[in-house]
């Protein structure tokens, strides 16, 4: 075992917090995607302290460090490739603060999403990014790959509620950047070149995060389309008619075919495209306004529409939305799940596009996700027990991500480089911020022990 000298070294500063079993080693060699890799120690710290001790033993012996979260990552980001210490923030998970008063929360970074959201609502408040795996995942983990979701149309990412973090860098300093004030000046904005920094550059050891009041109403429409040309130009009519929803979802036949079998909902099968279009704010206007969207949508002869008002229907039909991945899982085909964005005018061709890999490379796309925003998941669906499927999926996501660059998009949007998108990683920026990227990465990381073997 490589390390091995200096982790059981380590093992004796920091007892019950460095382990070497073979099986707790497996149980941290990967995330949601393929690749795994064993490492050579685990560290389950309990504290900044902790994690800043790691950190400076393994800078001053050059042993790699991945950090991970709660491991639902999608591309690879917390498999530790080059082994050494695979280090989880998972025993840090308090709600330090909720503060009515500033609007702010502090926390640990494995607080759970979906508890953290609870919590804060009990108070009235509102934190709005809302992966769709939030009742899983990690805020430590949202914060690394500033993780967006549905509400993102109208709210924003997840950096847009970063106010400060705590961060220990790799030679164990622990900085404290940003603060609790929703406006904040003083100097570099460095708080948020941690956001989204995949694990590259430091270790989120605590984060203050904006919230909001609570809106409190929300309604929404599930409309089904015979066509995906009539499901986008309904969404561009309502956002030309002033509308901004909370969120806006559309899915294609496919991923409706598959979510029919697994709900046994009737109404999907035939249905061709399925919008999504969620209100909130104040019970009047929204009802008056939901009214005005369902009138606009129905120019569109829809199929059906069905409604939700207030939090529990809304959340019957969002549980429907919510299977969509499950159930393109339930075919037995791999589902190869990439987080494209287009700029929201490309939204058609983007869906006629996907049809045209289809017929290329002999493979099925199911396409659904966060229309409002132009990040759509498009998912190549292979049976890797067919002579050649492999090749044919490699060739269908080379020619889908040049073509979404070429149109001004990006090859993710919310899951992150890793290790997944590593190979289209140079064509999506230029070399000169390619450079840039490397410089931040040397100057922070002199020795490259942080996450190492990803984009960067």
């Amino acid at each position: 075992m490589k390390f091995q000298r200096q982790l059981r070294q380590l093992k004796k500063i920091l007892p019950g917090e460095i382990f070497l079993e073979p099986a707790r080693l497996a149980k941290y060699a990967g995330d949601k995607w393929f690749a795994v890799h064993q490492p050579d120690a685990v560290a389950l710290p309990r504290s900044a302290k902790s994690v800043s001790k790691i950190l400076a033993f393994a800078h001053k012996n050059k042993i790699p460090v991945t950090p991970r979260g709660a491991g639902h990552g999608y591309v690879g980001g917390c498999v530790p490739m080059h082994g050494g210490i695979a280090l989880s923030t998972e025993r840090m998970k308090k709600i330090l603060e909720i503060n009515s008063a500033d609007f702010v929360a502090v926390v640990q970074p494995a607080v759970n999403t979906a508890e953290f959201q609870a919590a804060v609502e009990r108070k009235k408040l509102f934190y709005p990014p809302d992966p769709a795996s939030r009742a899983n995942n990690s805020l430590g983990g949202n914060i690394a790959t500033n993780a967006g979701g549905p509400r993102c149309l109208k709210y924003g990412v997840t950096r847009d509620y970063v106010l400060g973090l705590e961060v220990v860098l790799t030679n164990g300093d622990i900085v404290k950047l940003g603060g609790r004030t929703h406006k904040n000046k003083t100097g570099f904005d460095l708080h948020r070149l941690f956001v989204g920094s995949e694990g590259l550059l430091g270790i989120i050891t605590e984060a203050t995060l904006k919230l909001l009041p609570l809106p409190p109403f929300r309604a929404n429409l599930a409309v089904g389309f015979n066509s995906m040309n009539a499901a986008v130009r309904a969404l561009q009519s309502i956002f030309a008619a002033g509308f901004l929803p909370c969120a806006a979802e559309l899915a294609d036949e496919f991923t409706l075919a598959a979510a029919a079998k697994r709900t046994g909902s009737k109404r999907l099968l035939g249905c061709k495209a399925h919008l999504i279009v969620e209100l909130d704010g104040q019970e009047n206007s929204v009802r008056g306004e939901i009214a005005a969207v369902e009138k606009i949508v129905h120019k569109q002869k829809p199929l059906f529409v069905e409604h939700g008002f207030g939090d529990k229907e809304c959340e019957k039909i969002w549980q429907l939305r919510r299977e969509f991945s499950y159930a393109l899982r339930d075919t037995g085909l791999t589902k190869l799940n990439e987080d494209i964005v287009v700029p929201r005018g490309k939204l058609e061709e983007l869906f006629k596009f996907a049809a045209t890999l289809q017929k290329k490379h002999g493979l099925q796309l199911a396409c659904f996700g966060h229309a409002g925003d132009g990040n759509i998941h498009t998912n190549v669906m292979v049976d890797y027990h067919l002579t050649g499927a492999k090749t044919r999926a490699e060739k269908c996501l080379d020619d889908l991500f040049r073509w979404v660059i070429a149109a001004g998009g990006a090859i993710t949007g919310e899951h992150g480089i890793g290790l997944a998108k590593k190979r289209w990683w140079p064509l999506a920026v230029s070399r000169e911020a390619n450079k840039l990227h490397r410089t931040i990465k040397a100057a922070l990381d002199p020795h490259g022990i942080l996450n190492p073997g990803k984009f960067v």
